[in-house]
C-alpha cells in the first residue's frame, strides 16, 4: 500500500505575510531580511554571509557614534540641544512613497457652483473642516438657513465638502463668516470659470 501524502508545511513571513521564498519579491524585502536571517537562513544563505560581515561593521560604527555623543555632550551641553531642535522640523515635513513631500495644506473655504441638468444648481463649500468646524454641524446648518438640502459628500480627491443645493453662492459667505468667526472672510475663494477668485 502507497504512503499517504502529507501535507507541505509554508513558512510565512511576519513582515509582508508572503512565503519566506517569495520575500525578496514583495514590497519591503529590506525590512524582512533580519526576520530572514533569524527564521530562514537556509533559503537565503548569501544573507547569512553578508549580515556576518556587516553585523561587526555595524556593532563597530554604533560604538563610535555612541563614544562621540559621549565625548561632544561632555565638552558643551549645546551639541544636544542642536540635536532636539533637528528631530521637530524633520517631523513637520511628511514623505509620500516616492520621495514625493505633502504639502501642509492652506486653510482656506474655497466655494463653487456646479450646474447640472442645464437649471438646477448645487454650491459646493470645500475646506470648512480645516478650521475646526465639524462638517455635519455646518450642513445643518446651512440646510435650515436657505431652506435646502444639504449633504455632506466626498469629493473627487477623497475629501470630505459639503454639497447645498440651489445657487447660494454669495450669500453663504457672509453667513460663513457670521456663524463662525475663527473663519476670516479673507481666506474665503470662489472658483469662477476655473479660476480661484477671492470673496472679499
Amino acid at each position: 500500500m502507497a504512503e499517504k501524502p502529507q501535507p507541505v508545511r509554508v513558512l510565512y513571513c511576519a513582515i509582508c505575510s508572503l512565503p519566506a521564498e517569495y520575500c525578496e519579491f514583495g514590497p519591503d524585502f529590506e525590512k524582512c531580511k533580519p526576520w530572514l536571517i533569524q527564521n530562514a537562513p537556509d533559503l537565503y544563505p548569501d544573507l547569512v554571509k553578508d549580515c556576518s560581515f556587516i553585523c561587526t561593521e555595524a556593532n563597530a560604527k554604533e560604538a563610535d557614534k555612541v563614544s562621540e555623543q559621549l565625548q561632544s555632550t561632555s565638552i558643551s551641553s549645546g551639541g544636544g540641544d542642536g540635536a532636539a531642535s533637528s528631530a521637530p522640523k524633520q517631523e513637520e515635513v511628511k514623505r509620500l512613497p516616492g520621495g514625493k513631500i505633502k504639502k501642509k495644506e492652506k486653510q482656506e473655504v474655497v466655494i463653487e457652483k456646479v450646474t447640472r441638468n442645464k437649471r438646477k444648481c448645487i454650491t459646493t463649500v470645500k475646506g470648512l473642516d480645516l478650521f475646526g468646524v465639524k462638517l455635519s454641524d455646518a450642513s445643518k446648518k446651512l440646510g435650515k438657513k436657505f431652506a435646502t438640502g444639504a449633504s455632506v459628500v466626498k469629493g473627487p480627491t477623497e475629501k470630505e465638502q459639503i454639497d447645498v443645493q440651489g445657487d447660494i453662492a454669495y450669500d453663504i459667505v457672509e453667513f460663513i463668516t457670521d456663524t463662525w468667526p475663527d473663519v476670516p472672510e479673507t481666506a474665503i475663494f470662489f472658483i469662477e470659470d476655473g479660476r480661484k477668485v477671492p470673496a472679499a
